[in-house]
């Protein structure tokens, strides 16, 4: 019997029949959509259900936790709204997981543009706690039950929306490490990204790099100190071009501790 796959799809302010064709949906899918206003809606594409929550709240934690509380299927995809997905992306998924049978979660392609990228999988290795922090959302697929055993949610601290700017993805892949899930990388590409501005990116500044500390603190805790210097020296051409590295450190140094003072 084939497993199911079902999308679980971040957006906002969307229009979910126009996304569900523009994404190229071609499976069940869980659209959370945030708007003004609560509601639900169901329809099918192509003989698959795709149900649509609707809601006020802001921060893309919270929307993707709703969408996990409301998956159904086999395997689970996760994905945002400008993703366009290959025609046989469902087929694909079904297939690597057939290949790896002992697998938890596979991360898989997704091509964006060179200078938004962060990860190309070039060949089927473990994931564990050295290679995990390159992967966003929209890489991960896992079984369904699998994240059940394990427990897990996303931060409602980090991401688009929440009170620090990003690093909810690898706070979540951490977790699943955490909790003893199998993870992969796969060379298998399930879509492409189509460029739009980005939601929490708005320079290299204080805010940016203090957000980062926080984010250090909650990764990596007492090492949190010397891993914000060697991020900081191994992209300071590219980051601290207007920031000099001695600032954009105290300022992570600023953020680390505000981590440490959060309940």
């Amino acid at each position: 019997m084939k497993k199911r796959v079902q999308l679980l799809v971040s957006a906002v302010e969307q229009d979910a029949v126009l996304l569900a064709e523009r994404m190229n949906i071609c499976s069940d899918a869980v659209i959370v959509n945030q708007s003004n206003r609560y509601g639900y809606e169901e329809f099918e594409k192509a003989g698959h259900k795709i149900q649509v929550f609707t809601m006020p709240e802001r921060g893309v934690g919270l929307s993707r936790n709703t969408a996990l509380l409301h998956a159904a299927a086999d395997i689970c995809v996760f994905s945002d709204e400008d993703i366009v997905l290959h025609k046989d992306y469902q087929e694909r998924i079904r297939r690597i997981y057939e290949e790896l049978p002992d697998a938890d979660m596979i991360l898989v392609n997704v091509k964006v543009a060179p200078a938004r990228r962060t990860y190309w999988n070039k060949d089927i290795h473990r994931i564990d706690h050295r290679n995990y922090g390159r992967y966003p959302a929209y890489s991960i697929t896992a079984r369904h039950e699998a994240l059940l055993r394990a427990n897990v949610h996303y931060s409602l601290l980090f991401g688009g929306g929440a009170r620090y700017s990003n690093g909810e993805d690898s706070l979540f892949l951490r977790d699943c490490l955490k909790a003893g899930m199998k993870i992969y990388s796969h060379t298998i590409c399930i879509g492409e990204e189509k460029e739009r501005e980005s939601t929490w990116f708005t320079g290299y500044h204080e805010k940016f790099f203090r957000d980062r500390g926080v984010l250090y603190h909650y990764l990596y805790g007492r090492m949190a100190l010397p891993l914000s210097l060697r991020f900081l020296w191994v992209h300071r051409r590219k980051m601290c071009r207007d920031v000099p590295l001695g600032k954009a450190f105290r300022w992570m140094k600023d953020g680390v501790r505000e981590g440490r003072q959060c309940p």
